[in-house]
């Protein structure tokens, strides 16, 4: 027996008894004995599905150890039970796709909840094609510059922009409805209470040919107003 983890089992040793089928992996079965199973087989050549130097288990798994593996496949998973934290992805541009609806759960109750009832802190559904979140926060951008050019990753955005009088106004470039793509939502809003003569004016890049409401520009007026606007993809628009 070697302490490296393996052994070497002379088939023609006097009084050893090996039996199985051939591929099966052994295991001992007494003294100078071992045996093997269809259930657990090693395929060194290419077999039906399964490709060369595969081991085929057919039955149930038990590990209390960790498993290390360059890629897993899993299919008809029915239940997965973890404690502690999990990470999907190591580099921004993984993809994780599911099919299927998602439900995110919370174990700690809200006021008002009766204790042991589901939480559902957000519910995506396949069938209806409705996600609904139990609270939602987007994206906030403080903007004190005169000239800010609104992102993909901003969804409102407050204007603090200090008035230091005179009448420039305070710009935001919204960019091309195409780049934030159909149904994208940005709110802008006006956070200094006082701009005297001044005025916030979105307006697009100069390269661009979209619109806002059907204009090149769109002008924010009065005591703190705001504006939501949403993308259909080729133009902006006000609601």
């Amino acid at each position: 027996m070697s302490n490296f983890g393996w052994a070497y089992v002379d088939c023609a040793e006097a009084g050893a008894t090996v039996a199985g089928p051939t591929g099966s992996v052994q295991f001992l079965t007494g003294a100078s004995a071992t045996s093997g199973s269809a259930h657990l087989m090693f395929y060194t050549a290419s077999t039906g599905e399964h490709l060369p130097h595969t081991l085929v288990l057919s039955g149930n798994l038990t590990v209390t150890g960790a498993i290390s593996a360059s890629a897993i496949h899993y299919q008809d998973v029915t239940h997965i039970d973890a404690t502690g934290s999990t990470f999907f992805g190591d580099t921004y541009d993984d993809l994780h796709v599911r099919t299927g609806s998602l439900n995110v759960y919370s174990t700690r109750q809200p006021s008002g909840n009766p204790a042991g009832s589901p939480f559902i802190v957000l519910s995506s559904s396949a069938h209806s094609h409705q996600t609904f979140v139990r609270g939602f926060g987007g994206g906030y951008r403080n903007v004190t510059s005169s000239h800010y050019t609104a992102s993909t990753e901003n969804y409102v955005l407050g204007i603090a922009t200090p008035f230091t009088g005179g009448t420039a106004p305070v710009r935001v470039t919204i960019p091309t409805a195409s780049l934030f793509g159909s149904g994208a939502i940005l709110v802008v809003k006006d956070e200094v209470a006082v701009r005297g003569g001044s005025s916030i004016i979105l307006t697009r890049s100069i390269t661009d040919t979209n619109t806002i409401d059907g204009d090149a520009y769109y002008t924010l007026t009065g005591t703190m107003p705001a504006i939501s606007l949403y993308s259909n993809g080729t133009n902006w628009f006000v609601f």
